[in-house]
């Protein structure tokens, strides 16, 4: 005779699926940053110390993975293995940032290999300086899940110093503010100057990374963003029209 469950028994059965499934989607949850409130509080930007330049074969295409922190020898490193694997066709970063100039250095060499995917992968995230190497793609690309962070417009004349400063969230920062009216204003004219040359819109500058400065003065603190999909499309940072 097949057994026949009671209603307290369903009952009981019916709430611990409901729980499990709550824990369970609650596991999967992505822990916000209370001072960032657009970005998660741990970003998968790679703790590389230096970034890694690894060429591999997926689905049969080979890319090439661009993982840790932008240093000064990077646009040379990135040129010696894009010449040295010229069937790369795409370029998947995650990075905290760095070496601003070298970002941008970067970014031409990948926009000098016309035809040049880049892409941040779903869970990846890019910041600062790496913004700058992203931008450098024809086309680029940001998957579902995939960040694209900016960060305040600041400058001192240690720029990776302070950019991995403010992404850790160390105190360290006030520490390398020296006078920086000079080299800020000259660092504006070279990323409105990249923006243009890239094709993305200078509305990223005025209406989304130096309004982060402002913020951080006003009641809302936060330092960093994290664009939404519609964002980044609005400004034309990702160009696949998917």
């Amino acid at each position: 005779m097949p057994r026949v469950m009671s209603w307290p028994h369903k009952l009981a059965r019916a709430a611990l699926a409901v729980s499990l499934l709550a824990s369970l989607t609650g596991a999967a949850k992505v822990k916000t940053d209370p001072a960032n409130p657009t970005c998660p509080l741990a970003p998968d930007w790679s703790t590389n110390a230096t970034m890694q330049l690894t060429p591999v074969v997926k689905n049969g295409s080979k890319i090439l993975l661009a993982e840790g922190r932008i240093d000064a020898g990077l646009p040379d490193r990135l040129k010696a293995v894009l010449a040295a694997n010229p069937d790369v066709g795409e370029v998947w970063l995650r990075s905290p940032g760095g070496d601003a100039r070298a970002g941008n250095a970067a970014g031409r060499i990948i926009r000098s290999n016309f035809g040049l995917t880049t892409r941040i992968p779903s869970g990846w995230a890019c910041f600062s300086a790496c913004n700058f190497i992203f931008m450098g793609g024809q086309p680029r690309v940001i998957d579902p899940g995939g960040l694209f962070i900016v960060h305040m417009f600041t400058r001192t004349g240690d720029r990776s110093a302070i950019d991995m400063s403010v992404a850790m969230g160390t105190d360290a920062t006030k520490e390398l503010i020296g006078d920086i009216e000079q080299d800020a204003a000259l660092l504006a004219s070279e990323d409105n100057d990249f923006l243009i040359r890239m094709g993305v819109s200078r509305k990223l500058l005025t209406e989304v990374m130096y309004q982060q400065k402002a913020l951080a003065n006003a009641d809302d603190k936060s330092t960093r963003r994290c664009l939404t999909q519609a964002e980044v499309k609005t400004y034309n940072v990702a160009n696949n029209n998917e």
